[in-house]
């Protein structure tokens, strides 16, 4: 109303400190955007000094919000030294009420068994569903690739084949030996029973070029450059990163997916073969050590121990087990909420699934190629 006064405080040290609080104190005085600084700085500066007499006597009318504000300002609770007028009494008292009044927190929705498999139902389906157009737009990058080789993300691929093949030679180099030791060593105590030494050719040769090999390689690279890609991919989602180059017209499958993929497809036979070396040199070194068998003899009957198809298995599952690896990476990757817990459990999730994707698709390798190379 243009008759009632401004909202004010001063303060005053005579006889003692005290802050008197005087005007109309109502909610259209107080929306005032000048009116509303000025008090919201006194009452801060107020609010530092506890031993301070506050004098309500001078506030012609007061509303819920100016009370409010003073309540606020109080701490929710009634300083020390006060002084008010009986009208305004029940304005306070009513705030007093409401702040010991505690509301307890809606308790959540107990899932029941059903519900509980219904929910995971869905988020397999709604999986199944991301991936599938994962696949589905990687295929026509492919399309895009084979038609326009000249435009395409070269950059990208070489980087991705040195990141995921040439810097992980080492690790894959040094579990090739330990394995081929091990089944060397752990073979050989069985063989010499019988007096089969040298079918140790036989067991090396078949179990790391057929599997072992594929699949070490297989593990390694999930927990290693299938996390790194996963992370990769979540940390631009928390950057948006990912809505940045939406925003440029930079298509996230074409530049950020395929070389991805394609590079895990070359690289992973390239590391199958280096971790069946590595291996079979362990067992060789190995057998030697046990056996007292030559590697000259070893490296002569090889070929004779293990037919070349089982050799091609290896590099079809190791071409099989580096896609999958790519596509549930990036799967993961691009599921990622931006927040830090999404980006770890996602990370997780992406190793489990994918070593997981690669024991079963070496079981159906085995099923299907059953009755080849023996």
């Amino acid at each position: 109303m243009p008759h009632e006064i401004a909202p004010t405080l001063q303060f005053t040290h005579q006889p003692q400190p005290a802050v008197i609080v005087a005007g109309a104190w109502l909610v259209h005085g107080l929306s005032r955007p000048a009116v509303m600084r000025e008090i919201s700085t006194q009452l801060q500066q107020a609010r530092n000094q506890p031993e301070l007499h506050w004098d309500l006597t001078q506030i012609s009318t007061l509303d819920h919000i100016g009370a409010q504000m003073l309540w606020r300002a109080w701490g929710k609770q009634r300083p020390s030294q006060l002084s008010m007028l009986p009208v305004h009494e029940g304005l306070f008292s009513r705030l007093e009420k409401v702040s010991r009044i505690v509301v307890p927190l809606p308790a959540k929705p107990r899932l029941t068994r059903t519900m509980q498999l219904g929910a995971q139902v869905l988020g397999l389906f709604n999986h199944l569903h991301s991936f599938t157009a994962l696949l589905g737009q990687l295929m026509l990058d492919l399309a895009r690739f084979v038609r326009h080789p000249m435009k395409a993300p070269w950059k990208e691929l070489s980087a991705n084949v040195y990141r995921t093949g040439a810097q992980a030679l080492g690790i894959t180099a040094l579990v090739g030996i330990l394995i081929g030791v091990v089944l060397s060593y752990l073979s050989a105590q069985q063989l010499r029973t019988f007096g089969g030494d040298l079918f140790i050719v036989n067991i090396l040769g078949m179990s790391i070029i057929r599997e072992l090999g594929p699949m070490l390689a297989a593990i390694l690279v999930a927990g290693r450059s299938g996390s790194a890609i996963t992370a990769q991919l979540g940390v631009m989602r928390v950057t948006e990163e990912l809505d940045a180059m939406r925003v440029m017209g930079i298509p996230h499958g074409y530049r950020l997916i395929m070389p991805k993929v394609l590079a895990l497809a070359l690289a992973m036979p390239l590391l199958v073969i280096w971790t069946d070396i590595m291996a079979l040199a362990g067992g060789m070194i190995s057998a030697q050590a046990l056996l007292g068998m030559s590697p000259e003899f070893f490296i002569y009957k090889l070929p004779e121990a293990v037919p070349l198809i089982n050799f091609w298995i290896g590099l079809a599952k190791g071409a099989t087990f580096g896609v999958l690896i790519a596509l549930i990476a990036c799967h993961y990757g691009l599921r990622i909420e931006p927040n830090t817990e999404s980006l770890g459990r996602g990370t997780t999730n992406s190793v489990v699934v994918a070593i997981t994707v690669v024991i079963i698709a070496d079981a159906i390798f085995a099923i299907i190629f059953s009755k080849a190379g023996y």
